[in-house]
């Protein structure tokens, strides 16, 4: 039997469906509406950037606006990576520390170990038995990674590398880097090591903000040891106006890692891009962003 919709009583009229059914589109629409209007505001302010040649797996992006904290764009910001040499900036953070606190100078000797010196490259080839100043050990760290370099000053300011690794984690809690962990100093493979865009973000503002006196070092491209110019791999500081560092990255599980910073027109930003297939891309990528967003503020 098919049930009709009789009136319940004989002055109530029979109620079409197609009025409701209007209704109920009208609001399906209005709500479409909106969910449109909400998407093109954000289209409208996020960044137009194309997409970069990276291993998705590996791939992390974030820029940041240094003065305000606001994340003018991200791309699996938090999502764990392999921070490879831009462990090196937390070494830096500790060596920086320690010279603000006089436990060392930049003329300090560090000894170099066996353990130091038997290091894979990038490396320096630092015998074993002699010293390195803290400030060549600095410019060594920046502009080479010199993976030699980083475990004799882990090993001078803790005792061993281990236990400055612990320091270094320390330290990143202590800079709201949740996620990371260090193992080492130089940001050799370690499967235990791990790290994110957004960490090394707050890594690059801290390095900028609490060592003034010292982040120039970050905008070398080159510097003398033993007679020899030695070069570095930082070409986005002659690529991107304004830049002033701060340092690159690369073992097999990371990709191409970069850590930027610009200031330019009153602007400052920070950036990082992860898991580059190459230099040159991991580079252009980095361009592209840092492009984008600064022509986007002045708009």
């Amino acid at each position: 039997m098919t049930l009709r919709n009789k009136p319940t009583s004989p002055m109530e009229p029979v109620l079409s469906p197609l009025p409701r059914l209007r209704r109920l589109l009208v609001s399906l629409l209005s709500l479409i509406l909106a969910a449109s209007v909400l998407s093109a505001c954000s289209t409208t302010d996020a960044l137009e950037i194309s997409q970069p040649q990276a291993e998705p797996s590996k791939y992390a992006a974030i820029v940041i606006d240094a003065r305000s904290g606001k994340v003018l764009y991200s791309e699996a910001a938090d999502q764990i990576r392999y921070p490879a040499s831009l462990a090196k900036m937390m070494t830096l953070y500790l060596v920086f520390e320690a010279l603000q606190s006089r436990r060392l100078s930049l003329n300090s000797q560090i000894p170099v170990s066996a353990n130091a010196a038997r290091q894979p490259a990038s490396k320096l080839y630092l015998k074993e038995g002699t010293t390195i100043d803290v400030d060549t050990a600095i410019r060594a760290l920046v502009v080479k990674s010199a993976n030699d370099v980083a475990t004799a000053v882990a090993e001078h300011l803790a005792g061993s590398e281990a236990q400055f690794a612990r320091r270094m984690t320390a330290r990143a809690r202590t800079l709201g880097m949740g996620r990371t962990v260090f193992t080492n100093a130089s940001g050799l493979p370690d499967p235990a090591m791990r790290t994110t865009a957004r960490d090394m973000s707050k890594l690059s503002l801290a390095l900028r903000r609490d060592f003034p006196q010292y982040y120039s070092y970050f905008k070398l491209v080159s510097f003398e040891y033993r007679g020899k110019t030695i070069r570095g791999h930082n070409k986005i500081l002659g690529m991107v106006s304004g830049a002033d560092g701060i340092k690159t990255g690369y073992i097999r599980a990371s990709g191409y890692n970069l850590a930027a910073s610009v200031r330019r027109n009153g602007r400052s930003i920070v950036a990082v891009v992860m898991g580059g297939k190459s230099g040159s891309a991991r580079d252009a990528h980095m361009a592209q962003l840092l492009t984008a967003t600064f022509n986007r503020s002045i708009r």
